[in-house]
Order: C-alpha cells, then structure tokens, then sequence
C-alpha cells in the first residue's frame, strides 16, 4: 500500500475491484478525510474501467442526499501520446460495510435498510439516470444503521439500451440481459432481487444465470420460491411486494421507488406491532413436572 497518492495520505485500504483500488485518504492541505478510486489501465480494453470511473464522477457530483455518496474530483493522467493511463477519483468517505460482508440481523433492520436504498435510487431516477447494479455490495449501512448507495459505474439515462450486457448475474433484471431499454423498473428489478436475498439468503434464477445453465427460460417466475415460504419471519405483505419487484414483465413490477418505500414502510409498521403484541403478551408458566431442566 503507498504512502500517499497524489496529495494524500493513504491511511487503510478499503476495497480492490477489477482493475480498481479504494483507499481511505486523509488531504495533506485542508486535513479532510475522503475516500479515494484508483484505476490503472493495463490494457487498451481498460479503457472501459476509466469511462466508467467518468460515468461515476458525472452523476455523482450532482448529488445531494443522504443515501447516495457523493464525488468530488476526477483526476486523469495521461501518456506521451496523449491517452489515459491512470485515473483517481476523490469521494465522500462513508462508513459502514457491504450488505454481502454484514447482512441485515433483523427483519426491522431489512426494512430500514432497504427504505433508505429505495430513497437513495428515488433521488437519482429524479435527476433522470437510474444505477442499473444494485447488490449486496453496493449498500453500505454502518452501526447508527445510516445506508448509502455506492458504485455508479453503471449507471446510465433512463431509456438507454446499452452496447453489451452489464449487471450482476444473481441480481440483473430481464431487460439488461436482452439489451432492451433499461428504466425505473429495472433498478426496481435489482432491489428486489438484493431485497430477496437480504430476507432469505438465497439468490433468484434469473434470465443471465438460467441461460448460462442451458435451461428453458419459460414460466421463469414460477420457479422462484415466496419469500416467506422460505423465512416464515418475512410479513405477507413484503413477501407479495419482493414477488412483485423481480417480476420478469415489467407491468406487474411496482412502478417507481414511491411505491416500493410506501409498501416497505408498511411491512415495518406491521413488524413493529407485532413486536409490541409480543411484548405485551403474558410470561409462560412452566409446569413443576416438565421435562426443563437446569444445568
């Protein structure tokens, strides 16, 4: 790990990508602390990791919410002949951890959680561009249980029908695998399935991954189990809502992240009374001549 970068002191290195490094920085003039993005091309074909890099700083710069971790500077170096070699991206320093290292404990801490994310991607559909690779990995939430949406990489115009297929295979809604124009309802898509994981620990076939497999696509939503078949602890109501977000056709998909928070906060208020009818219910007696035994 380098001492510093550019004018920066590298105090932890936080995370290490493709071709990417993320290294939590302190600037030797003003003493802030930031988090910074190093990209080194070591093939024409990287080219794709520094536009992408480009893409992030772009949008990210125009953030301003609490959910979404903003960029502050892109900076570029460049060879002889005039080609970028390298690039480093200055961004907001978020604490907390990926879903994938640090799961959700609770089903209260599940919807938190994920209100917060649908908030997040409610903000960039607003400034008209939608994330198009929600994950485990791209959510942070840290021990005051505040989340962010990180990694915008991939993030595009709504509307746009992009070159090759880009997304995660567990997590890709049907229309990026078919390179069809891609939407609200395709980030609505990726939290669903991410949603689905974080309620059950399992993953979704989708239309990457069965096709990988050789199998039929036919009927695909058939084949994936409720939710709360699988964790009983998951409300109805959430269970239909997960149901519906990774749904193959985008009709029966909730339309935008106004619905998806509405329906989540309602599945928090129903788990909130249930937990406080829990509380209140009476202790259980123990009758003298059960088999309890104290050791």
């Amino acid at each position: 790990m380098p001492d510093t970068i550019l004018h920066y002191k590298v105090v932890e290195l936080l995370g290490e990508g493709a071709r990417s490094t993320i290294y939590s920085v302190i600037d030797q003039q003003s003493k802030k602390a930031y988090a910074l993005k190093h990209v080194l091309r070591k093939d024409p074909k990287d080219i794709r990791f520094i536009e992408q890099m480009e893409t992030e700083f772009e949008l990210s710069r125009k953030f301003n919410h609490p959910n979404l971790r903003r960029s502050y500077e892109l900076k570029l170096v460049k060879s002889i002949l005039m080609k970028v070699t390298e690039a480093f991206l200055i961004m907001e320093l978020c604490e907390g951890k990926p879903l994938d290292v640090r799961p959700p404990s609770n089903m209260m801490s599940v919807m938190d959680i994920f209100i917060q994310a649908a908030q997040g991607l409610k903000a960039m559909h607003q400034l008209g561009y939608i994330h198009c690779d929600i994950k485990p990995n791209n959510i942070l939430s840290n021990d005051f249980g505040a989340v962010k949406v990180i990694d915008y990489g991939q993030s595009c115009p709504i509307g746009t029908v992009k070159e090759r297929i880009q997304g995660t295979p567990d997590f890709i809604a049907p229309e990026q695998v078919a390179r069809k124009p891609v939407g609200v309802q395709t980030d609505v898509f990726n939290l669903g399935a991410t949603l689905y994981w974080a309620c059950t620990g399992k993953h979704i076939p989708t239309l990457y991954t069965v096709n990988k497999k050789g199998e039929n696509s036919f009927l695909l939503d058939d084949r994936i189990d409720s939710p709360s078949d699988l964790n009983p602890k998951v409300p109805t109501s959430v269970s239909n809502l997960i149901t519906e977000m990774i749904a193959t056709k985008l009709q029966k998909r909730p339309a935008d992240m106004d619905e998806v928070i509405t329906r989540l906060e309602l599945g928090k208020h129903i788990l909130n009374k249930q937990a406080v009818g829990t509380a209140n219910m009476p202790p259980t007696s123990v009758p003298l001549d059960s088999d309890s035994v104290d050791v």
